[in-house]
């Protein structure tokens, strides 16, 4: 990735409230983004929305790196539409870790932070209703992880529950 030093207003004001939790400022195809410390992330989001503009949520995800100490990446997108401008919050967090909910600061954070707990299995601490979102509750295991076959991964549900043999 072929990403430049971003610098500007915004990242001065993170930089003097958050200091070295913020490892890094970078802009990608005109796509702004910082990387911080885990504990820092949802403090940054809430900075973000109550004192810069970012008012809306656009997105929370999550990418699997299975041979890291910090195995995942989080990703929170938010925008503002005053300023029609966007930023990516990244960090990175270890598999047993149970990031703060962003739920409390935007509620629709409720929906995607039960979709990465479905696909990816992390835990979001203080979510008020952490449960499968997409897949049946009994399902067994996390299809976005990368330590699973995607091939293999709902045999058991596919004969238990419909009782053919999975068609993948």
């Amino acid at each position: 990735m072929l990403s430049t030093l971003w610098a500007s207003e915004l990242t001065a004001r993170l930089h003097q409230r958050f200091g070295d939790e913020v490892t890094e400022y970078s802009t990608y195809l005109a796509q702004n983004f910082l990387v911080c410390s885990p504990n820092a992330a949802i403090p940054i989001v809430e900075f973000l929305r109550a004192e810069c503009g970012y008012d809306f949520l656009v997105d929370i995800t999550a990418v699997d790196y299975p041979k890291r100490d910090n195995r995942f990446d989080l990703i929170y997108t938010l925008y503002s539409y005053a300023a029609n401008d966007r930023v990516r919050v990244k960090t990175a967090i270890h598999e047993r870790a149970r990031p703060a909910s962003a739920t409390s600061i935007f509620t629709g954070a409720n929906w995607l932070e039960r979709e990465i707990f479905d696909m990816f299995g992390i835990e979001f601490e203080g979510h008020p209703d952490l449960r499968r979102i997409l897949l049946p509750e009994e399902w067994s295991g996390f299809p976005l992880r990368k330590d699973h076959s995607i091939l293999k991964q709902d045999d058991v549900w596919v004969r238990e529950n419909l009782g053919i043999e999975s068609g993948q």
